[in-house]
């Protein structure tokens, strides 16, 4: 593979539901927003599920069209196009765990019960009592979410073509839903069959729990979404212990010595990061901690205005952090945009330090209301510091003689000995010990 993905900084949107107020194709409504995508300093577009389905978008129903709603393959190819125009690259949300129940080969299923040539594609119990006359694995308890059964062939085929159609059509890589309850053997074939026509893909898993650096090695992936950091950043930040941080990236190093991870402070799946935190003082701490570690970033449409949202377990519980967008962004609340100019300044100063995306991080000072870690450069340096603190007194923090120089913050310090005001932040430029 190239190493395109570690240049890459990605805006993450759900199009169905970003895309719920305008007419039909739809998604011309996302071409609108490309360089409001590109003014926010990303070229990336991460898409959720564009396919045909059901409902969501998650309950696919052909893998080979574009959902109605959405438009057609034309629109699709001029999305692609006008992405290409502006160095966008396009990674796909591709859900090969499960199915709808109106996916075509579980219809075939319905209709002739054992004797249908597409029985082997699904975990089936025919002396099941269940009210399709017998019963099927399902995903996490959702009747309506049919699981596929990979250890078939024919669905091992079947992914590849889908995975294989969409690349040769323009997308760059694709985001692979609920990888986590796919075993491992499935996506390491399926994955190697499409590496072998497209290697430069990028193919990242969703996983929330478990063995990462397995994943990745195992299945054939180039990376996983990294639960473990999104979790400690607003978790240490809103409970003011920032021990937490600090083993997070200790072990978030290990990571990234082994695959480049996605990471991310919001994505579609949780409560967006304005309402998450209990002090609003404290998002642009989260957003120094993002674009300073190592990985490939994402910014959750919408989180780059501070968007509110509370993600919810029960039907329609996606409802808040998934609105519709206006138009464009000129149609946008004037409250957002601070919020965005800040995802500028951060996202800028990533583009000026590329070596970030691999940087090794070491923690510098940890206390429970400050911490200082350092991203140590992978030559000669200077190294950057970023300085957090989410206490009511300032907190100092010593770097044994070396002149530090203030690139970012809350404040404008610049000294050896830096001090950091309360609830503030500061990124800086720290030369190596000679």
């Amino acid at each position: 593979m190239s190493g395109w993905p570690e240049h890459a900084i990605w805006w993450q949107l759900h199009p169905l539901s970003f895309t719920a107020d305008a007419p039909a194709p739809r998604l011309a409504r996302i071409e609108a927003w490309l360089d409001y995508l590109v003014d926010l300093g990303g070229n990336g577009l991460l898409l959720g599920p564009i396919f045909a389905s059901q409902t969501h978008g998650y309950d696919t129903v052909d893998h080979l069209r574009i959902d109605p709603r959405l438009g057609t393959d034309e629109d699709f190819d001029h999305l692609v196009g006008q992405c290409q125009a502006r160095g966008i690259r396009l990674l796909l949300d591709g859900v090969f765990n499960h199915v709808g129940r109106g996916f075509a080969p579980f219809q075939d299923v319905l209709a002739h019960g054992p004797a249908s040539e597409y029985a082997p594609w699904f975990r089936l119990d025919f002396k099941g009592d269940g009210p399709d006359g017998f019963s099927y694995a399902d995903f996490e308890g959702h009747q309506e979410l049919v699981a596929l059964n990979h250890t078939e062939p024919a669905v091992q085929d079947y992914v590849t073509r889908v995975m294989t159609h969409w690349l040769d059509r323009g997308a760059s890589g694709w985001r692979l839903d609920a990888a986590y309850a796919v075993a491992l053997p499935f996506w390491h074939a399926v994955t190697g069959r499409v590496r072998a026509t497209h290697p430069d893909v990028w193919l990242l898993g969703e996983v929330i729990h478990g063995d990462y650096i397995a994943d990745v090695r195992d299945g054939g992936l180039d990376s996983v979404t990294q639960y473990e950091l999104w979790k400690a950043i607003w978790s240490s930040l809103n409970d003011q212990n920032f021990f937490e941080l600090a083993h997070a990236l200790t072990r978030h190093n290990e990571f990234a010595a082994a695959f480049l991870p996605q990471t991310f402070v919001g994505n579609h799946d949780v409560t967006r990061l304005a309402t998450q935190l209990t002090d609003a003082r404290h998002l642009p701490h989260a957003l120094a901690v993002l674009f300073t570690v190592a990985g490939a970033p994402s910014v959750y449409a919408g989180d780059e205005q501070a968007f509110q949202g509370t993600k919810y377990d029960r039907p329609g519980g996606d409802d808040e952090i998934r609105p519709a967008f206006p138009a464009g962004p000129q149609d946008l609340a004037p409250g957002g945009w601070p919020t965005y100019r800040l995802h500028q300044d951060l996202i800028g100063l990533r583009r000026r330090h590329p070596w970030l995306a691999r940087a090794a991080g070491e923690v510098l000072t940890v206390r429970n209301e400050s911490l200082a870690y350092r991203a140590i450069h992978p030559t000669d340096g200077p190294d950057l510091a970023v300085l957090l603190n989410v206490g009511e007194e300032p907190a100092s923090f010593d770097f044994h003689g070396r002149d530090a120089r203030y690139l970012l913050g809350s404040d404008n310090k610049e000294a050896s000995t830096a001090e950091v005001a309360p609830h503030g932040w500061a990124i800086l430029e720290l030369p190596r010990h000679p």
